[in-house]
């Protein structure tokens, strides 16, 4: 298969480029041990903060609440999760909100930095993400992520998988959309770009989610590229 005509790479971030449960939990930990917090499942912790995540964004997409960036998401999330977990009282507001700011420090799957690195010497790379811009940028310089460009919901008013998103990244690299690819660990937000005219790839995360995860354990459909690493995709496109 040839990738010739493909100019750029969009990378879900969350779960794909980010261990977002592992960076929560180590965080989680670190917390506990500077506060001396009551002994609790971190990995829990960031698998419930996250189940919050897909809930808050429906209302958006539902019309029953306007436009509402995911950091705001996430906080509100966070309330809750601190009262179920007994944290309600041991956690004021600064550390909230630094705790919010978690998810602007996620740490990068090992494979990465390298893969991206391989795939920025022929590619113009950049995150197609519900991650705000703010969120999305300190990660990447945080890492050491290479990104050309940062794309985020906050750009289009619109969360994956609303057409928006993948029609406002198309339309702002004014590029033929069989010139992009969509590089994703999920298999839905690789059907949405495909359906309009994005080439695919699969990288495999099947530890994203742990105890919790239900899906994306393997490719659905036959995707341009099928990974279970940012090498694996760089070696695949020739770099």
């Amino acid at each position: 298969m040839s990738f010739d005509n493909v100019k750029a790479l969009l990378f879900d971030t969350f779960g794909t480029v980010a261990d977002w449960r592992g960076s929560i939990t180590r965080k989680g930990e670190q917390l506990a041990r500077e506060k001396s917090l009551a002994e609790i499942d971190w990995d829990a912790f960031a698998r419930a903060w996250r189940a919050g995540y897909k809930p808050g964004m429906a209302r958006v997409q539902s019309g029953e609440r306007p436009w509402t960036a995911i950091d705001v998401i996430h906080r509100e999330r966070l309330d809750e999760i601190l009262t179920d977990f007994g944290l309600d009282n041991a956690v004021g507001e600064d550390d909230r909100q630094a705790m919010n700011l978690w998810w602007h420090q996620l740490d990068p799957w090992p494979d990465c930095v390298p893969g991206l690195t391989r795939l920025k010497r022929r590619y113009l790379l950049g995150t197609l993400s519900n991650g705000s811009i703010i969120g999305l940028a300190g990660m990447g310089k945080r890492a050491g992520l290479p990104w050309d460009f940062i794309f985020s919901s906050d750009l289009f008013k619109a969360y994956k998988r609303d057409a928006a998103v993948y029609l406002g990244a198309i339309d702002l690299l004014n590029l033929d959309p069989g010139a992009m690819m969509m590089v994703a660990a999920h298999n839905d937000d690789l059907v949405a770009a495909r359906s309009h005219g994005m080439r695919t790839a699969y990288i495999g995360r099947p530890y994203e989610y742990g105890s919790d995860q239900t899906n994306d354990f393997k490719p659905e459909e036959d995707w341009d590229v099928i990974g279970h690493s940012m090498e694996d995709l760089a070696q695949a496109m020739g770099t």
